[in-house]
């Protein structure tokens, strides 16, 4: 009998789309996984629902939510309250359930081959973390940190609790979208874990984590199969971050994007985006109509002229 993974995530009715292309891509590269999805919505919880995800567990807001977290809800913006419920989520998840380890995922990821091969990289460790890698030029780690939330393991025992713990309790303290202190959102609390914490383990394998801040390093051989130097990787999943849908426009991402990475990755994405999106209009969900174009305000129109020059403005518009 092949064992079950657990996997976490949480994402409203907004970004159901993304969240759908995730689950899909995940289960069908990783057989054995099964996600618990938290729906921060009442919408998102009633399509789910009816779409009948056959490995996924869906968990309604008010199950989820404790006196704890809407204390923290009443003083946070809504990002800032999904990034506090991050840490919450894998914790309710792993005591709620009885799980013996449970991996929390952003609902921007896509996987192109079984992510079991980042888990099993952990041994006895019982914490699993990644690195932004980021490219030089890109570098945001003063702020938000060295290490990236997108995909973390903890294992239900004393280790493992100590540090998701401890994480949950700073993140119901503080957690906010401004640099203070040394902290940033959930994220900035990473940085010292390593030597902190015992039995939290640095993930290696460069296929964990390609994402629009560190792609510049790596070429594509063939496929999936990416190289950075000499070494040669399989792509595990890809964190689509910063991409925008709105109106007739989609902005990919404010970094320089290759060609081919656009053309191999990003495209492909966005057709099983829409795809989504057409999939959603059953449940009387119209993302499209729902989707809000920003003003164009001098700040903004600077930012892009800056874009352009960096050959940054990755902005294309639909059926191009």
């Amino acid at each position: 009998m092949i064992q079950k993974i657990n996997f976490c995530t949480l994402f409203d009715s907004n970004y159901i789309d993304r969240g759908i292309v995730m689950y899909r891509s995940l289960v069908r590269e990783c057989p054995s996984a099964f996600v618990y999805i938290i729906a921060f919505d009442d919408k998102c919880y009633s399509i789910l629902k009816e779409m009948k995800l056959k490995k996924a567990k869906i968990i309604s807001l008010e199950e989820f939510e404790d006196k704890e977290l809407l204390k923290a809800k009443s003083n946070r913006s809504k990002v800032e309250y999904m990034w506090t419920c991050s840490s919450s989520s894998v914790y309710y998840v792993l005591k709620r359930f009885k799980l013996d380890s449970c991996t929390y995922i952003d609902a921007d990821l896509y996987f192109y081959s079984n992510p079991k091969v980042l888990i099993d990289e952990m041994k006895s460790s019982s914490v699993l973390i990644s690195e932004h890698r980021y490219t030089p030029k890109y570098d945001q780690s003063k702020i938000s940190g060295k290490y990236c939330v997108q995909f973390m393991t903890f294992k239900n025992n004393k280790e493992g609790m100590k540090v998701l713990t401890w994480w949950k309790n700073a993140c119901l303290d503080w957690c906010y979208a401004q640099p203070e202190e040394g902290k940033f959102g959930d994220q900035k609390y990473l940085d010292d874990w390593a030597t902190r914490f015992k039995g939290v383990y640095v993930m290696q394998n460069l296929g964990g984590g390609v994402a629009p801040w560190n792609m510049q390093q790596y070429k594509i051989v063939k496929g999936n199969l990416l190289k950075k130097d000499k070494d040669e990787f399989h792509l595990v999943f890809f964190h689509f971050h910063g991409l925008k849908i709105f109106g007739n426009k989609v902005d990919l991402a404010p970094y320089f994007l290759s060609k081919e990475f656009k053309e191999n990755y990003y495209l492909p994405y966005l057709n099983e985006l829409f795809a989504i999106r057409k999939e959603l209009l059953r449940y009387n969900l119209d993302l499209m109509r729902n989707s809000i174009v920003p003003k164009m305000t001098l700040k903004a129109f600077l930012r892009n002229i800056l874009r352009i020059l960096s050959n940054e403005y990755n902005v294309i518009k639909l059926g191009d």
